[in-house]
Parts: C-alpha cells; structure tokens; sequence
C-alpha cells in the first residue's frame, strides 16, 4: 500500500489556479452499460456494454499510470468511476481495490435501478467509497421519472439517499438544469433538505448527447438561478456548487470584493477550493473504450489510454495545455478579470461555436479588461 494522499481535493493548483502537474479528480466511465434511457443522457448509454470496453487488465493497467502523476510522492487524483452505471461492471470490486491499493481514492456515480440496493451502499462503504452520487433533477416523481424514462425512479433515488446516509456514505447530488427544470429548483431545494447529503451540485445542461434534444437557458435566466444558488448557499445544510457554470465563482466572489475583502483574502478562503477546475484544467475524463478528453462534456479526443499514458496526455497534449491556460482564451473570456478562477465552460464553448477556447455563452459578464 502506498502513502499518497487520496482524499478529494488532495491535488493542489499552481497560483494561476493551473493544475499542470495532476488533475484533481479523474472521472472514468467504466462502462455505458445502464438500465435507465436519460434524456439529457452524455453517454447516450444503453442496456448492455459495448463492444471494446477496457479489460479487467486493461483497466489495471491505466490505474498503475495514474500513479505516475505522483512521481515524487505528491498528491494523487481522486477517480470518479462513473458510466453508463459502474454497478454494471462484473470487476468493479477488483478495480475498486486495485485503486485503493494503489493509493487512489474513489468515489462512484451509481444509476438509481434496482441494482443499488440498501446492501450494495453499506458495501460501497464498508469497500472504502469515499462518495457517491445521485441525481435528482424535480421535485416530485411525474417530472424526475419523465427525465429518467423509467418509472419509480424518484422514489428510488430518495430510499437510496436516506440508506446511503444510513451507511455513512457521503453523497453529492446532481440535478440538471434546463429552461423548463429550472423554475422547480425552490421545490428541488425543500425536498433535498429532508434528507442529509454532503453537497448540491446544479449542472447548467450542455448540448451533447441527448442533452441535444433539451433548451438550455438564457445568460439573464442562468445569472437568476445562479444568485439564487448563492444566496441559498449561505443558509443551506449543505454545500451548494455548480457544474458548468463556472462563473457561479464570480458571483459569489463579487460581492466579498465590493465589501472590501482583498483578491488575495478570498483566494485563501474556503470559497476558493473549486476556484480554476474546468474541463482539462483539474478534470479529465476517460470513455469506456479508453478515449481521453479534457471532460465528458467536451468530446474532444486527445488519445487512448490503450496506447499513451494518460500522464502524457493530461500534461503535454495541446488542447489540454491550452485549455490550462486563460491567455489562450477568446473573447471575453480572455479579457475577464475573474478568468483564473472562472474560465468558463470550454465544453458549452465548444458546443456552441465548436472552439473550446472561445467564450462561455452562458455567462452574460461584460469584463473590466485584465
């Protein structure tokens, strides 16, 4: 066993919010193999795995090249093991252990199907799982089932919230929002705060996927939901953070830098811990057939773990250097003062104008030039 560090948020950015030497977090889908049919579905998943998933030995192997990110006894990433649903995966408990052999922590993102049962989460804990993740995108079943495609969901997804409570788990939960989600995120909110979770994580859709099919919101309606986020944020029970919506960061940082505090203060704050992350600058992402992109969001394959090391391709591949980078950045994105902590979504970028370096739609911000 080694004696690396394998909490999540162990690896650490440079002062330019660049993490050049690691990600922090390393989201592998293991397989695309899923009993629910998700509209807003990334993995555009499917019943049953596909041809060309990595090996039991193939995935060994790229576990034995994340450790390579900590040559001299760093920190290394923690691994997101994700899908399509994980619980679908014969070999997860080897993997699992192989990771946590290695010195790698994990966390999963398990579907809600009958698969995770009250038994499958006390043994995610008693295996070493240092969280999971559940989505819940409404407030009440006809809606979350509409979404998920499969009826009872809802009613699964809070059973499994309460029993992976009951089991000690942490638990980060996911809810999308969309144009016609986001009006429900109060209700979202009440249900949520009958049950105990770690965090609450708003996912601001991107158009990929079957995510294609759904309507992103306005700059003016998601700048709304994102100050209501914040101001809830500072009563709430639990954490509440964004997913592609980086410039959440700026919003609650704004009012702490009109009231005086220094940029410095804030960077030393607990509000800076998700300050730089973005798709390729702390996050990479790994396909069940080994292609590596900056994040499952932003499609863009740099190589195969089959064949590079997924060290190299994190550090030294163009796309991912540039995506580390703010000075690359066009726009207004590239002239924003709150670029190093924010830098906005590359994937929506990308979606939209099919340059992962141009500026983030979403966010309506008229940036005092840098």
């Amino acid at each position: 066993m080694t004696t690396h560090s394998v909490g999540i948020g162990s690896v650490k950015p440079n002062e330019l919010w660049a993490y050049e030497r690691a990600p922090m977090i390393i989201y592998w889908e293991l397989t695309n193999a899923c009993g629910l049919s998700c509209r807003h579905c990334r993995a555009t998943a499917q019943p049953e795995a596909a041809p060309g998933e990595l090996s039991t030995e193939q995935a060994i192997a790229v576990l034995d090249d994340i450790v390579g990110f900590a040559t001299d006894g760093e920190a290394l990433p923690h691994l997101v093991m994700t899908g399509g649903d994980p619980l679908k995966r014969p070999d997860l408990a080897e993997l699992v252990a192989a990771a946590q052999a290695r010195g790698i922590g994990v966390s999963l993102a398990p579907a809600v199907t009958p698969l995770l049962t009250r038994e499958k989460l006390f043994w995610m804990k008693e295996i070493g799982i240092q969280a999971i993740s559940l989505s819940l995108d409404a407030s009440n079943a006809e809606y979350h089932d509409g979404i998920r495609m499969v009826p009872g969901t809802f009613d699964a997804t809070l059973v499994a919230l309460d029993h992976a409570a009951e089991a000690g788990l942490a638990v980060q939960v996911n809810t999308l929002v969309t144009e016609t989600t986001a009006p429900d995120l109060p209700a979202v909110y009440e249900v949520l705060s009958q049950h105990k979770l770690m965090q609450w994580s708003l996912f601001f859709l991107i158009s990929i996927g079957r995510g294609s099919e759904l309507v992103e919101l306005s700059p003016g309606e998601a700048e709304k939901w994102l100050m209501w986020a914040a101001a809830i944020n500072r009563e709430s029970p639990f954490r509440v953070k964004t997913t592609e919506a980086m410039h959440y960061r700026r919003l609650v940082s704004a009012p702490l830098l009109r009231a005086g505090k220094s940029w410095a203060e804030i960077e030393a704050g607990p509000m800076s811990r998700g300050f730089g992350i973005r798709d390729g600058n702390g996050i990479v992402f790994i396909s069940n057939l080994g292609d590596v992109c900056p994040s499952g969001f932003l499609p863009t394959v740099v190589g195969n773990v089959k064949d590079t090391s997924l060290v190299e391709l994190y550090r030294n591949t163009e796309l991912m250097r540039s995506l580390r980078d703010p000075e690359q950045f066009k726009g207004r994105c590239g002239v924003c003062e709150y670029r190093n902590w924010c830098g906005g979504s590359r994937a929506r970028a990308f979606a939209w104008t099919g340059d992962p370096l141009e500026s983030d739609p979403l966010c309506p911000y008229q940036p005092k030039p840098v």
